[in-house]
């Protein structure tokens, strides 16, 4: 007998997950829902004819902590995460922040989040930032891989099929000084994108700096953040012109492309404009740790 042609599944185990996504390999995996609304512009919002909610797997809304990690669950919501307080590492709370109003941040899944299908949405590039893992399953095995082999390159993220994000590892060490802007395209109602700044220093010795920039892809220059690597604060200004060189030189490269890096999924941002937005935040954060 044919299976039914519109159907709901809430699957409440990986077990009863993994079996009827192997029925019906094109059914749409359903967590926070957000994403099957936006931009559709109808009143009744349009759904495949199967669809697989993830809303009864207990397993995927747990959040752990141990002495060096905390763990959250691909289903956890925005909100929760930050209600989580003081644990959660201050990039992280600075992105999820401006994330929407608190109404879409109940809804919205980190998971969600992270596994954009066409772009890379706020919270992957503070976990790249943070050196986060993920925790990918299929049906017959688990692997942990590092947010930026996920999510760092243009196109969809690196998922296998029938693979499904399911934890989220975020490393504890705290972070000296933090600062995130959000980006947003005059003129086209969409965001430009997200840039962190943040570093770690010991005894006015830079031990870790990072510069990482979100949106259709994932931006960071690792020369740059070598180069300052052991420096003494505040920077000597010949360096922090130096690291803003290194910036031009890296944004320039996408010049033939850069539709594919710095417009949105629509394609009608204004890529110059999200450029200079780069930059400025870049030159304004390193000289503010400069002489």
């Amino acid at each position: 007998m044919s299976e039914p042609a519109e159907q709901v599944f809430f699957p409440s185990n990986f077990l009863e997950l993994f079996s009827i996504w192997n029925r019906f390999p094109h059914g749409l995996i359903l967590a926070g829902g957000l994403e099957q609304i936006r931009n559709q512009g109808k009143h009744k919002p349009v759904f495949p004819e199967n669809i697989i909610s993830l809303s009864r797997l207990e397993e995927l809304r747990k959040i752990s902590r141990s002495e060096r990690y905390l763990e959250i669950g691909a289903m956890v919501n925005l909100n929760q995460i930050l209600h989580l307080g003081k644990i959660v590492p201050e990039p992280l709370v600075r992105c999820l922040e401006l994330i929407g109003g608190p109404q879409l941040r109940n809804i919205a899944t980190i998971g969600g989040n992270i596994c954009h299908p066409l772009q890379r949405l706020d919270a992957s590039g503070p976990m790249i930032a943070l050196d986060a893992q993920y925790e990918l399953r299929t049906a017959q095995s688990a692997r942990w891989v590092p947010a930026s082999m996920f999510s760092s390159l243009p196109g969809p993220p690196a998922l296998t099929p029938r693979e499904l994000l399911t934890r989220i590892r975020v490393p504890l060490e705290p972070w000296t000084y933090t600062w995130y802007r959000k980006f947003n395209t005059a003129g086209s109602g969409e965001a430009g994108g997200g840039i962190l700044f943040m570093i770690r220093n010991e005894k006015n010795i830079l031990t870790n700096i990072r510069v990482v920039y979100s949106g259709l892809s994932i931006l960071r220059e690792k020369n740059s953040e070598t180069m300052l690597e052991g420096k003494r604060l505040p920077l000597d200004k010949k360096d922090a012109v130096t690291f803003i060189e290194k910036w031009k030189t890296c944004l320039s490269a996408f010049k033939d492309n850069e539709k594919s890096i710095f417009s949105g999924a629509e394609g009608n941002s204004n890529p110059e404009l999200v450029k200079a937005q780069i930059m400025n935040f870049i030159e304004t954060a390193i000289m503010r740790i400069s002489d």
